[in-house]
């Protein structure tokens, strides 16, 4: 059966078709990608793939969100679309669909994908467990977590919104990151510091620091120039960005009670060679008493260009294992 796989995020909304039979995804066909500032809602976004694409689109829709999944009103974190489950039949067409929360969608890809599209980063390099709970994070315009259950031959997603628990600096630098941060938020979250936006916060505090003219850049300036090496505070910036992953992924473990974690979304992609020598490692296992527990746990990135594609499909194969 195919379906409509669409992966919307807080700045872009992917649609591809995929292949779904017996709860499993055969195939995902070519991502294509629109702005969501360009679409004035989902409908619209999907009118848009549907025209461009070569004869009619499945009326099916596996769509992954990044929101809490709750009632019949649907606001995006980060985006400003709002979507009502009840209306995705007539709106969309469909006669069958699934949403589900977009790191949700990512669990259900690390659950259905072969050990080829992971690499390992930190911990034992064994493959991800086959019984308990596998951690899912990752950074990109929010912190999205999820939690992949394994039991008995079968697997359950459940997902989070961890990105928003409490943040905790770990040394002088991150509790001057604090202070800036709660200069503009009462409550500061992991969030605010582990993902993309994060950078510049990050940022501004190291060049404050060094006693230098805190210059106005957006975080895909400070991004770029950090990872071409360009500006040594960026340069700076990611480094401190890095270790803060892996402590935030590895309180997310100890909270989960994890046997394996993964690291997943575009941005963890694009720092993978970073993170292997950044000191992340370091920080996911310093957990006090809990160090030698933490050093057992295999921590893997995601490296399936579209994970929240796939994984949305899997969640509709999951959940319709008729088709």
């Amino acid at each position: 059966m195919q379906v409509v796989a669409v992966d919307i995020g807080g700045t872009h909304a992917r649609f591809a078709i995929a292949e779904v039979a017996h709860g499993k995804v055969v195939s995902l066909g070519e991502p294509v990608t629109q702005k969501t500032a360009d679409h004035a809602s989902l409908q619209t976004a999907w009118q848009a793939f549907a025209a461009a694409h070569d004869g009619p689109v499945p009326s099916a829709a596996a769509i992954s969100v990044a929101s809490p999944i709750t009632g019949d009103v649907i606001r995006l974190t980060n985006n400003p679309w709002v979507i009502r489950p009840s209306l995705i039949p007539e709106r969309l067409g469909c006669d069958a669909y699934t949403i589900i929360n977009d790191f949700g969608a990512v669990g259900h890809a690390v659950a259905q994908l072969p050990a080829k599209d992971f690499v390992h980063l930190c911990g034992p390099d064994t493959a991800l467990p086959e019984e308990g709970v596998t951690t899912v994070c990752g950074p990109g315009t929010g912190l999205g977590v999820a939690q992949v259950f394994k039991t008995g031959g079968a697997y359950h997603v459940l997902p989070t919104e961890g990105g928003h628990t409490d943040y905790a600096p770990l040394d002088t630098i991150e509790d001057a990151l604090l202070k800036r941060l709660r200069k503009t938020y009462t409550r500061v979250s992991v969030e605010r510091i582990v993902a993309g936006p994060g950078i510049v916060a990050i940022y501004e505090t190291l060049a404050e620091m060094e006693g230098r003219a805190v210059p106005s850049r957006d975080d895909r300036t400070i991004w770029t120039e950090a990872l071409d090496g360009s500006d040594s505070i960026a340069l700076a910036a990611l480094d401190r960005f890095c270790l803060s992953l892996g402590a935030v992924a590895g309180d997310l473990a100890l909270s989960h009670g994890a046997k394996g974690v993964v690291i997943a979304g575009g941005l963890g992609l694009r720092i993978k060679d970073r993170l292997l020598r950044s000191g992340f490692d370091q920080r996911f296992v310093a957990k006090g008493r809990f160090q030698s527990l933490m050093a057992k746990i295999p921590v893997k990135l995601i490296t399936h260009p579209q994970p929240g594609l796939f994984g949305a499909a899997a969640a509709f194969a999951q959940e319709h294992p008729e088709a």
